[in-house]
């Protein structure tokens, strides 16, 4: 906690929730691209329950601090990213195994209502550090496409570029929660972290 004018005030929590999304978006990397099987659902669930658990913290702190883009962003991230693609692994993988077919077209349109919105909100975050915008905008490629495979509207084969931006977003995220801490640590930009697209 900081301390300001006599009183303890809430630190930064960004670091935690981005490495949060970068532990999802890993994952859901190796998911997409074929370098995982099905049979890592379960284990992919429990990642994402875990992260639920961090982003909602997130999400309540940032929110309380006055971050309307960050603290809504990371709520809805936990709710549906996070908790609800949590369970979702735990039930396909049970469906898999026991020979129950399962509409998948429900969750493109759950993720075309999230594409939509993070779309939406993204100029809010180009005036946020550069690669916080290029984490959004590889986050609106790939939850896009992620929705369109699902409601069977391109093809399974596109897989790897949601998969690939998915990776880029959590290597960007491991990156600005680093620079976050040490440079908040050092009190100086150490990581370097150019500023805003839009001022």
């Amino acid at each position: 906690m900081n301390q300001v004018n006599g009183t303890k005030e809430w630190s930064n929590p960004s670091p935690a929730g981005l490495v949060a999304l970068a532990v999802a978006s890993f994952c859901f990397f190796a998911l997409l691209s074929g370098r995982v099987t099905s049979g890592a659902l379960p284990l992919l669930g429990c990642w994402l329950i875990g992260g639920f658990v961090v982003q909602v913290v997130v999400a309540l702190i940032d929110l309380k601090g006055g971050n309307t883009t960050g603290g809504n962003t990371f709520l809805f991230f936990s709710a549906f990213f996070m908790l609800t693609g949590g369970i979702e692994m735990l039930i396909k993988f049970n469906a898999v195994t026991n020979g129950i077919s399962l509409d998948t077209h429900m969750d493109g349109w759950a993720w075309l209502v999230l594409s939509i919105s993070l779309i939406m909100w993204t100029p809010a975050f180009l005036k946020t550090p550069l690669v916080l915008s290029l984490i959004i905008l590889a986050l609106d490629l790939s939850s896009l496409c992620i929705s369109l495979i699902d409601l069977g509207v391109l093809p399974k084969i596109f897989s790897n570029i949601p998969a690939f931006g998915l990776l880029i977003a959590g290597i960007l995220g491991i990156y600005l929660a680093a620079a976050i801490i040490v440079n908040t640590a050092f009190g100086r930009q150490i990581y370097p972290s150019p500023g805003p697209i839009i001022k």
